[in-house]
């Protein structure tokens, strides 16, 4: 299921609130300010064990500000009630020291994201809880979902590129873990180190998982990579480079285009698959 058809499927689960328990957060009703009301949750997790914090207790700990800074979803400048993300980190992980640490933020619509905790202690990283613009939240991206109850934003001119500083609307997790503890049948294991495989494993991270999973390994919302079949296996290598390169070209979706990766990088990406493709590992199969 794409991303699209996921947003859908969250924002009838939100329409259903009052009838339905929804994991993670409580039901949302608007309230005055554009954001849910305090018993949404926000979950921390590190080392197997985890805390839900509210919105009022993360407020307590990070008094909310104003933000207005330009948003690349909403390509212009919007305003949010916002808490400082070191701050609500800090609360969320008590005397853990965040900035040596690898992280995962998760979604609702399963968008997972692996990044570095210095970066999330950037000055310039807010949490926001509230849209000041509208009644409640502006629908965000092609599917026009809900970003609420938490949306990852960044206030800095400097931090308005997507793939480095990535912006999870309908946040959900924040965990800390190691990447290869937390994807170990992603990583292709016995390639050299500067092999092609290795060298497109390393864009398979910073590109690719956000969104996709390898051996059920990943983001969710787009289409698993390997298992059963892996992508190499059913589609021409040179139509999968154009399409990671423009899939606007071949069909109206959610996925973005990559203009930035280089033809060796689109061949390295494809002597990962290749290499995967004979390391499989799938929980879900049935025998």
């Amino acid at each position: 299921m794409d991303r699209a058809a996921r947003g859908a499927r969250v924002r009838l689960a939100w329409l259903g609130c009052a009838l339905v328990l929804v994991s993670f957060a409580g039901c949302r009703r608007a309230k005055a300010g554009g954001g849910a009301e305090p018993d949404a949750r926000l979950r921390f997790t590190r080392d197997g064990a985890f805390v839900e914090l509210t919105e009022r207790q993360l407020e307590a700990a990070a008094p909310p500000e104003t933000i207005a800074a330009y948003d690349p979803y909403y390509r212009r400048v919007k305003r949010f009630r916002a808490l400082p993300l070191g701050a609500v980190l800090a609360r969320g992980f008590p005397g853990v020291t965040l900035a040596g640490e690898e992280m995962v933020l998760r979604a609702r619509d399963g968008y997972t994201v692996p990044i570095a905790g210095k970066k999330l202690l950037e000055p310039g990283a807010y949490l926001a809880v509230a849209d000041l613009d509208v009644p409640d939240w502006e629908p965000i991206g092609p599917q026009r979902s809900d970003p609420g109850p938490f949306y990852l934003i960044w206030s800095g001119a400097h931090q308005q590129d997507l793939e480095s500083h990535p912006r999870p609307w309908q946040l959900a997790v924040v965990e800390v873990a190691r990447f290869d503890a937390l994807f170990p049948h992603a990583v292709p294991s016995g390639a050299a180190p500067d092999s092609p495989a290795a060298r497109g494993f390393t864009i398979f991270r910073a590109e690719c998982i956000r969104c996709h999973a390898v051996n059920r390994e990943g983001g969710r919302i787009g289409p698993e990579l390997n298992v059963p079949q892996s992508i190499v296996e059913y589609r021409p290598e040179p139509q999968i480079k154009a399409y990671i390169r423009n899939p606007l070209q071949f069909r109206y979706g959610a996925m973005p285009a990559h203009p930035q990766l280089s033809d060796g990088d689109l061949d390295d990406l494809i002597a990962y698959f290749r290499f995967m493709k004979s390391i499989k590992n799938d929980p879900d199969s049935v025998p």
